[in-house]
């Protein structure tokens, strides 16, 4: 958090609405990773090398520090460890709309790492994250959360995905 307040001005931390559980909207936590104005022209999906990311913020999210502050979210039960990635409501409604099928995403707890996360991350679509996602909802076993677990692990130590 030092980091960031030294690397740009405003808060170090970044709270955003997100869906979760049969649609129940709840307040992330991240650590900021982007300019304060980020988003002055309204809401963008994050992009390869995107110009809004601060020089610490492509560390954090690299290894992603960035998402630690969701551990609070877990302990209040909006969220679990692993389960699809929340979304935000606009690209919630957006999505549905798009993809058959993209609001069963909201049949389980959100979580901080899932199946989608750890076959692609930032670099697939919503509609191949809604691949994994449903084929994790639909085949959930302790085994496959270990795997997730495991290769969430691996991703953190190789910066894999990161955008």
């Amino acid at each position: 958090a030092v980091l960031i307040r030294i690397d740009s001005p405003g808060s170090p931390f970044y709270v955003q609405s997100r869906v979760g559980k049969n649609g129940k909207c709840f307040n992330l936590i991240k650590l900021r990773s982007m300019r304060m104005d980020a988003e002055k022209d309204g809401e963008k999906w994050a992009e390869v090398n995107d110009p809004r990311i601060t020089k610490i913020g492509a560390f954090i999210r690299k290894t992603r520090i960035d998402e630690l502050p969701q551990l609070f979210s877990v302990l209040k039960g909006d969220m679990s460890i692993i389960g699809p990635r929340p979304e935000r409501p606009s690209f919630t409604a957006q999505f549905s709309k798009e993809i058959k099928g993209f609001s069963n995403r909201l049949l389980v707890k959100p979580g901080l790492t899932g199946l989608a996360q750890v076959n692609g991350g930032y670099d697939i679509t919503p509609k191949e994250k809604l691949k994994y996602d449903l084929q994790y909802i639909n085949n959930v076993t302790f085994f496959l959360e270990m795997k997730i677990l495991l290769k969430t692990i691996k991703v953190v130590l190789t910066g894999e995905g990161a955008r």
